[in-house]
């Protein structure tokens, strides 16, 4: 196969397995670095561990930790391009403590070279990363024996580790696997036959990979784009811009935008600041619409709306976090432009890396292994890995540290509501609103305990009910000592009564009600997940109270004992508050009365009603 198409893959394995040097001792004999770096490279390599001989590994490792450790790190890409083939390759490293790193060289990798040193035969970090290769989607394996310098070249030292390889390859679903026994160091099988294995009668390692087929059989895929920004450069016109994540789109097309499941007609196409008429997989493109439909950043358009619109699915993950996965955390999760809040919501198994096997869990540490059940707080758009890497691989993050804490694909979605339908009412909303002479909407006060939030909220409903206003206040102790109260006060709790009180909220606008809720909601997925559920109809009202007035007032003795140590996960102490950034109203409890707040709020409702 002369090719001159792009491959891209990484190299992995155990610690000191000699990655780096493999790359680096190939780049340098296929003559694909320049004339400076070679002598760079020989003027370094003689203050190195190699004994005044040439450290291809340098090539690699480009930072002082590594180099004065002699360890890979970081992922290292480098690209260099033979007379047949153009390659990516990302370096990464073996070291347990930076699997995250090699698990973000394998995203983007289709095949993978996973050395093993001869002396030591198939380890626990091989089978790890060989088993994140295969959940990343590579389907083609190279597997290099290394280090058979030290070992005599000895046929029967190769032949135990590739029998090895086979048993373990049983477990893992590829497309082509092959084992090729070299010397990084010295430069056997790298870029040519060595002379000192005979016995081999396969191909060395670069021609190898110049070429292997791992193309993928072309498939009729459906038009999909994931929004990454919409483009408003003035009045007269307005483009959604993203990278064509597959098929392709002409000028005229219907396209429908998920979740929304809006409809519309492509007006015009823009590949960079070029009009075309039509795009495909790979461009970056500007699309225009015939017509002003809510479009933003996390929205897909796509041709015919294939990919499922849901909350909940079933995925496996590498976790990455130095804190445990334990059921009930919640994580922002992200799934292409999407960036959605997120619940673990059961652990269905952890993965042996030595074996395969499916091991009962109730937490997993960091570098395991898990299936689990996830649920997501609003409608997302989603597909199995299988059919759309861009909608099928997902990554959660901590809404604390922002760190990514884990990385994987989804591999089954669930239908929470296959065998539910929403039953249509004769009495409608409208009616009601009509009876009672009132529109219906929800006033959502936050802010820290001891705010405010209820005092202000008892004393507007005095007002509105002065005025004849039908209305309910939902205040947060009395609804935790109801229909909440078998929940506690850690975040997932503390997510999941928002949604209830959220639920409850709009049940009660439906009726034709006024509803005040008074809840510390200290968390912004949360606000907005509420927001989510009841609609337009709401208003958020951030009680701007310091934790130094809070403090003084401490009406009932909360912080004292969260100070003291007696209360957890008090919000403001130990947990976190993140304060609104756009709330449709912000009241100063401190400089002004009560009844003066009160007639903010009012005078916000009455613009609304008119």
């Amino acid at each position: 196969m002369a090719s001159a198409d792009l491959l891209k893959f990484i190299t992995c394995g155990s610690v000191d397995d000699g990655k780096s040097t493999l790359i680096g001792h190939m780049l340098y004999d296929a003559k694909l670095i320049f004339t400076d770096q070679e002598k760079s490279l020989e003027l370094d390599s003689k203050v190195g561990s190699t004994d005044g001989k040439i450290d291809y590994s340098l090539l690699l490792d480009g930072l002082m930790a590594e180099r004065e450790q002699g360890i890979t790190i970081d992922v290292a890409y480098r690209y260099f391009t033979t007379d047949k083939r153009s390659f990516i390759v990302a370096d990464t490293p073996g070291h347990e403590e930076y699997t995250r790193n090699m698990a973000v060289g394998a995203s983007f990798a289709q095949l993978s070279i996973i050395l093993i040193d001869a002396s030591q035969g198939i380890l626990t970090q091989t089978r790890r990363h060989a088993r994140i290769c295969s959940m990343m989607g590579i389907e083609h394996f190279v597997f290099a024996i290394n280090k058979m310098d030290l070992m005599d070249y000895s046929r029967e030292v190769y032949q135990k580790i590739s029998d090895d390889i086979t048993a373990f390859m049983k477990e893992i679903p590829y497309k082509s696997c092959k084992v090729i026994p070299v010397s990084a160091t010295e430069g056997d099988n790298v870029t040519i036959a060595s002379k000192n294995m005979p016995w081999y009668e396969g191909p060395a390692l670069l021609p190898y990979l110049e070429n292997i087929n791992v193309t993928k059989a072309k498939r009729m895929q459906e038009f999909v784009l994931p929004v990454q920004r919409v483009c408003r450069p003035n009045r007269e016109f307005r483009g959604f811009q993203g990278q064509v994540a597959a098929g392709e789109l002409q000028v005229g097309d219907a396209i429908i935008v998920r979740p929304s499941g809006e409809r519309a007609v492509v007006r015009h196409i823009f590949v960079g600041d070029q009009e075309v008429t039509d795009c495909q997989e790979g461009q970056p493109v500007t699309i225009q619409l015939d017509k002003e439909i809510d479009v933003s950043r996390g929205c897909i358009i796509e041709k015919n709306g294939r990919s499922m619109v849901g909350s909940a699915f079933v995925a496996k993950l590498l976790w990455m976090d130095d804190q445990p996965l334990a059921v009930g955390q919640n994580y922002w999760l992200k799934v292409s432009t999407q960036k959605v809040p997120a619940t673990i919501t059961h652990i269905n198994h952890r993965i042996d890396v030595n074996t395969g096997d499916k091991l009962s869990a109730d937490q997993i540490e960091k570098n395991q292994l898990v299936e689990c059940e996830i649920s997501v707080g609003t409608k997302t758009v989603m597909d199995l890995f299988s059919k759309s890497r861009e909608l099928g691989s997902l990554i959660l993050i901590d809404r604390v540290s922002h760190m990514t804490s884990a990385c994987g694909v989804i591999t089954k979605l669930i239908n929470q509501n296959h065998n539910l339908t929403w039953q249509s009412l004769d009495i409608t909303k409208d009616l009601r609103k009509t009876l009672m002479r009132q529109k219906s909407f929800t006033i959502w006060f936050t802010g820290l305990s001891g705010s405010g939030k209820s005092t202000v909220a008892n004393a507007l409903e005095k007002r509105l009910f002065a005025m004849g206003k039908h209305t309910m206040l939902l205040d947060g102790d009395n609804i935790r000592m109801g229909i909440n109260q078998d929940l506690g006060f850690e975040e997932k709790d503390r997510a999941e009564n928002i949604r209830r009180i959220a639920h409850i909220a709009k049940l009660m606008n439906d009726a034709g009600l006024i509803v005040l809720t008074s809840f510390v909601s200290p968390y912004h997925a949360d606000r907005k997940n509420a927001k989510s559920i009841i609609g337009e109809d709401f208003f958020e009202v951030f009680v701007d109270t310091p934790l130094e007035e809070c403090e003084k007032r401490d009406v009932k003795g909360l912080y004292k004992k969260a100070r003291e140590g007696k209360v957890k996960n008090f919000t403001g102490i130990d947990s976190p508050y993140e304060a609104p950034k756009n709330a449709d109203i912000v009241l100063d409890t401190v400089h002004y009365s009560v009844e003066e707040c009160v007639d903010q709020i009012i005078a916000k409702l009455s613009a609304y009603e008119r």
